[in-house]
């Protein structure tokens, strides 16, 4: 559930190691084909492809596995050709769904986000009818590590961030969909380690559930986020602190 961090770092603690670092050596995989065929090999002209070689290598990606990505997106080494599909639907309760995907088979990936939404209580609908009730967003992510607040929040503003917000074990900088590459840049230049950068869709409006509809939302949440294809899932799901604390107990 990017966006809600809390949330997010709840499920990180929760995942299983192994299964966690396969989920997201593919996406990374994905993603660095993706840019590279999108915005060419050369990493210095193409933000979108340094974002992605930066999160490889946070992720402890073999630097062979990072250059045969960019290779097969550029189409100099054979491989499956990935595109980008989004999907928009309701879960239960009412709680809206932005689903990211990139997928060498369109046909399969619809096929199968209809059926993961009409089995959990949910429904697909078409392209638009939630997108507005999202704003796409970079969110970066620095570990607290006893880090002074005040000085990560004047290097993050002097960098370009819109915004700073201290969690229980990171802050968390939000930053316009185009200057995400240009403020990483720029705290990475100030000193600090990047835990995380990428572009999130927030939502604007949050819908408030129980816990009964929570836990119904968690576990559709978790079939997207099983599916091979699925990037990021993205919901206007509220929980208070009650309510999170059951659903943490999952």
């Amino acid at each position: 559930m990017a966006g809600h961090s809390k949330w997010a770092n709840i499920k990180h603690r929760k995942a299983r190691q192994d299964a966690a670092r396969s989920k997201a050596f593919t996406r990374i995989i994905r993603e660095l084909t993706v840019a590279a065929r999108e915005g060419g090999s050369d990493a210095s002209t193409n933000p979108r492809l340094s974002l992605a070689i930066e999160n490889a290598k946070a992720a402890n990606m073999p630097k062979d596995n990072i250059e045969r990505a960019i290779l097969k997106g550029t189409g100099e080494l054979e491989g499956e050709s990935y595109e980008e599909v989004t999907f928009e639907g309701y879960g239960p309760g009412g709680v809206a769904y932005f689903i990211e995907c990139t997928t060498d088979n369109n046909n399969r990936t619809v096929s199968e986000i209809r059926f993961i939404f009409s089995k959990h209580g949910g429904n697909m609908g078409n392209n638009g009818s939630v997108a507005f009730l999202f704003e796409q967003k970079g969110i970066i992510t620095i570990k607290k590590d006893g880090q002074d607040e005040d000085e990560v929040m004047l290097a993050a503003i002097d960098a370009g961030a819109d915004d700073v917000k201290a969690e229980a074990d990171f802050f968390e900088i939000t930053t316009t969909r185009e200057q995400l590459y240009a403020v990483r840049t720029g705290l990475e230049a100030a000193g600090y380690t990047i835990d995380n950068a990428e572009l999130q869709r927030i939502p604007t409006t949050d819908v408030a559930v129980d816990s009964d509809t929570a836990l119904s939302n968690l576990k559709l949440m978790d079939k997207f986020e099983e599916h091979d294809d699925v990037t990021n899932v993205f919901t206007t799901m509220s929980m208070s602190d009650e309510v999170m604390e059951i659903a943490e107990k999952m």
